[in-house]
């Protein structure tokens, strides 16, 4: 496994993120790619469309989502 990306391309960000069950349905300023959970709630995630994600930006965005680190970086090497 690798260490965790501090300036990750976004496409690379958002393929690991569809990977881990979230889809993408709006691309301005920020991405929003929500997940529908198995209980049917859902787990929105919103990150800035910029080419790289800081390791910082990306780290928050895995907690506001509830996603591990361990779980992103498993679906980022797989992409």
């Amino acid at each position: 496994m690798t260490a965790f990306p501090s300036d990750a391309p976004l496409e690379h960000v958002v393929r690991a993120f569809e990977r881990l069950g979230f889809r993408e349905i709006r691309r301005g300023n920020h991405i929003s790619m929500p997940r529908e959970d198995a209980d049917g709630t859902r787990t929105p995630l919103t990150m800035p469309s910029h080419r790289k994600i800081k390791g910082s930006t990306l780290r928050t965005i895995l907690t506001q989502a509830r996603v591990s680190g361990e779980d992103f970086l498993k679906a980022f090497d797989a992409v």
